[in-house]
């Protein structure tokens, strides 16, 4: 387990400081996407905000929350985050090239995978024995790894085209392709029938 050391922020009663190791946290800023854990406490609420620094994790609570009270919550969900690497995606800088509203749509794509992956798409897979891991989300390519009776399947490359691909499409017009970590060949470069959607600009 990743060593996690809370700080008080001087003058900020509601802010912590949770230092880790140099280089654990795999980006600088505020992410334009964090893992679930994360991910559930700022959609809940409890969080305001989370800011990643080179040796710590700055995390704002919520209106009308407390650290006595949601402080140990805040704790597990940072360790279960800092072991998801994949769920981290940093926020590109609004410098006029693009690369913010980049690293916004790989943030929608991040959450729109892991959702169906957890979903329907991932229980049909668990359904014959199976299973797609998301290993992560780079200028609209969604690269999963697949695992059991999906790992050498000849049917897999159906799955992920006809359930994971096609879903994900419909959610996101920002996907390139589907690429399986296990395979130099993508979801996108398989098929002629659905060319992939890019980026406007």
């Amino acid at each position: 387990m990743i060593p996690l050391h809370p700080q008080h922020v001087p003058g900020r009663p509601d802010q912590l400081r949770w230092m880790v190791p140099a280089g654990t946290l795999p980006c600088t800023g505020r992410p334009a996407a964090l893992p679930a854990p994360l991910a559930a406490l700022v959609e809940d609420g409890t969080l305001a905000s989370v800011t990643a620094e080179p040796a710590a994790l700055v995390t704002a609570l919520g209106p009308g929350r407390s650290w006595s009270h949601e402080g140990a919550r805040v704790r597990t969900a940072i360790h279960s985050a800092l072991d998801d690497r994949a769920g981290w995606i940093a926020a590109g800088a609004a410098d006029g090239t693009g690369a913010g509203e980049a690293a916004a749509d790989d943030a929608l794509l991040y959450r729109a995978a892991r959702d169906l992956l957890g979903g329907a798409v991932g229980q049909f897979a668990r359904s014959h024995g199976g299973a797609i891991e998301l290993v992560g989300v780079q200028d609209g390519v969604v690269t999963v790894r697949l695992a059991g009776a999906c790992h050498g399947c000849p049917a897999s490359w159906i799955t992920l085209h006809q359930r994971l691909e096609q879903q994900l499409r419909n959610r996101c017009p920002s996907l390139v392709a589907v690429r399986n970590a296990s395979s130099s060949k993508s979801v996108a470069g398989l098929t002629k029938r659905l060319p992939a959607v890019r980026r406007a600009g």
